[in-house]
């Protein structure tokens, strides 16, 4: 392999003239600088990052660790925060934990040993074990909590108004005269889970609707829960009218179960979900949905993230709250067409994102 003194031979430039090209730190005039790349690729020169790291003590690497690679809602987010880490000179190297926290935590270790300068994670469930996230903090290794975001612990995070979301999903099916209305939430061990089950409580009592344990059902977040649970409470002998189901992926469970009892939709049972499932344009009918800022969560996760990694932030947690999209379609209208209902502050979404950010000192 080529060294960093051939190429600087091969173009008649200094060892430190190389240098400054190949880490962008100092301008290079551009004649000097094509001499030098045109070396780089006749002597097929790689940088040795992991020496550079062991000098500068950086590796320009994050970790991003995520609960589920096959759930739909994580390659946006993850396309978000590669290209953020991208235009910042940062490689993602990306782990997924399978939902566990054992995993997880054997990750997060996996990526301190490689040296990473910082984590983006999307929690597994699991609570009073993030010590492992928290240590890492301590010790140098910044961490951002993506989504998934435990409180009280002193973490930056970027997460979705989980409350809000599911509260306008659940006023809109209560406005087309539903009421008994059944929610297939996550699990509870995560905060998203209490979060969108709380918007479900809050819509129904504000309609003055009682809130019936009955109609509650704890799914995981995965497909085989959403049609276990979903096939249960339709097979009831009274069934409710509207079903809100808290994650795409459930939802697909839910859409086949569906099908194998011969549940018309939106007829027999209107059906909501939390996400917009990136080829939901093919099912029939149309999902109404609550649609995530999934890119956005990505790209400002990793902005954060590098910026607390370069010292550009100070004082205590930084809390980033994104707002959701209301899509309303034929699986509770009945109609065709897609109308997008915004809710919440449309100016703000337009000035900055739709983004809360609060600061704790």
């Amino acid at each position: 392999m080529a060294t960093i003194k051939e190429i600087a031979e091969r173009a008649n430039v200094s060892i430190a003239t190389v240098s400054n090209t190949v880490s962008g730190k100092r301008p290079v005039s551009t004649p000097l600088k094509d001499r030098i790349l045109a070396a780089i690729r006749e002597l097929d020169y790689h940088p040795n990052h992991v020496a550079r790291s062991l000098k500068v003590k950086q590796t320009n690497m994050l970790g991003m660790v995520i609960p589920d690679i096959t759930n739909p809602f994580y390659p946006e987010v993850m396309r978000g925060a590669e290209d953020a880490s991208r235009e910042r000179k940062y490689l993602l190297v990306t782990a997924n934990t399978d939902e566990r926290m054992e995993r997880e935590q054997n990750v997060v270790s996996v990526l301190r040993s490689h040296r990473v300068d910082g984590l983006l994670i999307a929690a597994a469930p699991g609570r009073g074990t993030m010590d492992h996230l928290q240590n890492a903090a301590k010790t140098g290794t910044p961490v951002v909590f993506l989504d998934r975001a435990t409180p009280g612990i002193g973490l930056d995070s970027v997460t979705i108004d989980n409350v809000k979301g599911a509260q306008d999903c659940v006023r809109h099916l209560i406005r087309f005269g539903h009421k008994d209305i059944a929610i297939i939430t996550g699990s509870l061990k995560l905060e998203i889970g209490r979060e969108r089950l709380k918007g479900y409580q809050v819509a129904l009592k504000e309609a003055g609707l009682k809130v019936r344990r009955s109609l509650i059902l704890e799914g995981d977040f995965r497909e085989e829960s959403g049609y276990r649970l979903a096939k249960e409470i339709l097979l009831r002998q009274h069934r409710p009218t509207a079903l809100f189901v808290c994650n795409g992926v459930m939802t697909l469970g839910a859409l086949q179960a569906l099908d194998e009892i011969g549940v018309r939709c939106p007829q027999d049972v209107a059906l909501a979900t939390f996400d917009d499932l990136p080829y939901g344009r093919a099912f029939h009918p149309r999902l109404t949905c609550v649609a995530q800022p999934t890119y956005e969560l990505g790209y400002k996760g990793a902005t954060l993230l590098i910026d607390r990694i370069e010292g550009k932030l100070s004082g205590g947690p930084v809390e980033l709250q994104l707002t959701s999209e209301m899509r309303i379609r034929e699986s509770t209208t009945g109609r065709d067409g897609d109308r997008h209902h915004f809710y919440g502050d449309k100016s703000a979404r337009k000035n900055d994102g739709g983004v809360k950010k609060s600061s704790r000192n």
